[in-house]
């Protein structure tokens, strides 16, 4: 089966794109919705620039749909319907268990004429999260709510050290292993599935309505 991977950047779709493709299923295209003039995308607020990049990394095409918030969902139920005429009938979400996003999915794309596919759905976060780091995935946080997550932070590699980190911190704060209400966003680097790797080189660090951001000033893609 062809399918697309909703796409943010981040570990959850790209884990759920790693086990979808070890199921068999053959990820054609990468979808991400971006806003009006094409900087931004709508899930983490991350650069077109890097997401291009990332793709690029990967060699999986990456389809940026535009869209303001309004018309969300119509704009993505086009964007999938213009993915069906290149053969997909598949979608792939990285959603874990926030239920009001897992109807949303079923809706959208039963509406699209598409099956929907959750494969991270209902697991453990904290299965999840080893399971990415010991299949060699790399991922960078580049989003923390500043609230629960210092500006230390960002930058940091989600690897066993994080994990056992934020597990500390998950404590004291109400956090989610994986970050699945928002506390932080990743954007991965490096992985089973990259052909090259994203090698960060220069960034800063800056504080936007409750959030602290990562900026990718420069980065290079490398061999592996």
């Amino acid at each position: 089966m062809k399918v697309f991977v909703s796409w943010s950047g981040g570990k959850d779709c790209s884990y759920a794109r790693y086990l979808a493709e070890n199921s068999g299923l053959e990820v054609k295209y990468l979808l991400n919705m971006v806003s009006e003039d094409g900087k931004l995308s709508w899930s983490h607020n991350m650069p077109a620039e890097i997401l291009e990049a990332q793709a690029q990394a990967m060699g999986v095409p990456l389809i940026m749909h535009r869209t303001d918030q309004a018309n969300y969902e119509a704009e993505y139920k086009k964007a999938i319907g213009l993915l069906k005429k290149q053969g997909i009938t598949g979608g792939v979400f990285g959603d874990i268990d926030f239920e009001p996003h897992r109807e949303w999915v079923t809706r959208v794309c039963n509406d699209s004429g598409v099956e929907p596919m959750l494969p991270l759905w209902g697991l453990s976060q904290d299965k999840i999260m080893a399971d990415f780091v010991a299949t060699g995935h790399k991922a960078m946080v580049v989003v923390t709510k500043a609230e629960l997550m210092g500006e230390e932070w960002l930058g940091r590699i989600v690897d066993e050290s994080f994990i056992r980190d934020l597990s500390e911190l998950r404590q004291m704060k109400n956090i989610t292993a994986c970050g699945e209400a928002g506390e932080y966003h990743s954007l991965v680097i490096n992985g089973p599935l990259f052909k090259k790797k994203m090698v960060i080189q220069e960034t800063s660090k800056s504080l936007r309505e409750g959030y602290w951001l990562l900026d990718i000033k420069k980065y290079e893609l490398k061999e592996k």
